[in-house]
């Protein structure tokens, strides 16, 4: 059967992803979100005690079993200290560096459910006050969040119910060019769970009878290490990661392609696995890029870490600049599409 891509389903189903909050820790909203659009799927799924959501179709064969993971997890932050001024001191949430939401509008999260604005900005940011400011780290110690509203000390701001733990996510900004490029904060991995969304709903709609009974775990830790490293059924022999191509020097892949990991900094992925979904690119006339990601592990590599006994291989669109202002091309986003509905209507090795 062939496939076919959904673009702008696709593309305003990610829109709807990336725009709610969910840094690692504070998933729930987006967990539920999911929950519902597997339900309207009828699809069967299970929550796990994490907050992960596992569904699963099944195939021909149910004695062997294929999983797919992608992550709704994000980079984000929380309240490490109310500043005496009212501000805030940050703690990260994930890996990325500080000068990436520099400048960047946030929500706090309230432990009583209030929404409050602000801006995350050096403390010395006005250049007619500070003249080195420029030549200062952009680290913990420098980097605050500017409350929006009228709060002059640490009294005030705690007032608002803002307190230590409070949770901050950063504002996505969301665009779609003419071009082509979908830019956002998120893509990692947003892009990849709208993609495995859309594969179960064309497998459901279509009645796609897979041949092997097939487990897409959607996991909301992966930004902190360990999203996907339980809760993997026995009968699974096969597990996919579909996560986002690095992008840079030295790097093949591309915004336009499917980027297929050989090895990451935890190690070579499975041999066999990882030139099974290259022939399966060849075959199929997919665009792809066979690529190393020297600073980078999946969650595949943190289930094959908590030891279980399975073949691992990873891929995904790729995404420029990771961790900061993300961008992507539909085009690469269509291309990892075509390689999914291939490799779970594949013969298991």
């Amino acid at each position: 059967m062939s496939f076919i891509f959904e673009k702008e389903e696709t593309i305003a189903l990610l829109k709807q992803l990336v725009e709610i909050p969910s840094p690692s820790g504070y998933t729930k909203e987006i967990m539920d979100f999911m929950e519902k659009i597997l339900a309207d799927l009828q699809v069967t799924y299970q929550r796990t005690n994490k907050g992960a959501l596992i569904a699963t179709i099944t195939g021909e064969d149910d004695y062997k079993h294929r999983l797919l993971t992608a992550h709704t997890d994000t980079l984000g932050a929380m309240v490490k200290e109310v500043k005496s001024s009212g501000r805030l001191k940050l703690t990260m949430v994930g890996g990325f560096n500080w000068n990436a939401v520099e400048g960047e509008y946030c929500t706090i999260h309230t432990a009583d459910g209030k929404r409050i604005r602000g801006t995350i900005l050096m403390h010395q940011t006005t250049v007619h006050v500070y003249k080195n400011a420029s030549g200062l780290p952009r680290d913990e110690n420098n980097i605050e969040v500017r409350v929006d509203e009228k709060v002059t000390n640490a009294k005030e701001t705690r007032k608002l119910g803002i307190e230590v733990g409070d949770f901050v996510s950063f504002d996505p900004r969301f665009e779609e060019t003419e071009s082509g490029f979908i830019k956002s904060r998120h893509l990692d991995d947003k892009a990849s769970t709208a993609l495995l969304l859309q594969l179960i709903k064309y497998i459901q709609e279509n009645k796609v009878t897979l041949p092997n009974t097939t487990h897409f775990y959607i996991s909301n830790n992966e930004e902190i290490g360990y999203g996907g490293n339980s809760n993997i059924p026995e009968q699974v022999t096969e597990y996919i990661a579909v996560d986002m191509g690095a992008i840079g020097d030295g790097q093949a892949s591309d915004e336009y392609t499917v980027s297929i990991c050989a090895k990451d900094s935890s190690g070579p992925y499975h041999y066999e696995l990882t030139r099974q979904l290259v022939d399966l690119a060849k075959h199929e006339n997919i665009d792809y890029k066979l690529d190393i990601y020297p600073h980078y592990g999946s969650d595949a590599s943190a289930a094959i870490r908590a030891g279980f006994d399975v073949k691992h291989a990873l891929f995904g669109p790729g995404i420029e600049a990771s961790h900061a202002y993300e961008r992507t091309h539909v085009e690469s986003l269509e291309q990892t599409a075509k390689l999914l509905f291939a490799y779970v209507n594949s013969k298991l090795l």
